[in-house]
């Protein structure tokens, strides 16, 4: 079976990097006023979206987790099962990313950070496996 090769894995390293960053921002950092232009939340609305940033940051952490694990298990031989996890972490991303800036325009550098990292991963498997 094949496995995924070390730009796919490298990739999809930086990709939960990525998303480990952007949970810590959201989760932690939300109500710091440097890092409203990477929410985009204006100070007097911190409380209202308060819920939804948190939520936002822990569903990162879940997919940076979901991919993390893929990695871990291609590495120590469940490669269907890892590659299966990472090219769907790595997947979704890139579909988010693609409806990033069609949801707010204003994100679209947010986007780019989101979606090249997990492309470059699902592109290297499909060009060298």
């Amino acid at each position: 079976m094949m496995s995924m090769n070390l730009l796919s894995q490298v990739a999809a390293g930086v990709t939960v990097a990525g998303l480990v960053f952007a949970f810590v921002l959201e989760v932690f950092f939300h109500r710091d006023p440097r890092t409203y232009s990477f929410t985009l939340i204006r100070p007097q609305d911190v409380p209202a979206v308060r819920l939804w940033v948190i939520f936002i940051g822990l569903y990162n952490l879940c997919f940076a987790a979901g991919i993390a694990a893929g990695l871990l298990l291609l590495n120590v031989g469940s490669i269907g099962a890892g590659r299966a996890l990472v090219l769907f972490g790595c997947t979704s991303h890139i579909v988010l990313a693609i409806l990033f800036p069609f949801v707010e325009r204003r994100l679209w550098r947010n986007a780019l950070m989101e979606g090249i990292p997990p492309l470059t991963a699902v592109l290297a498997y499909l060009a060298w496996g």
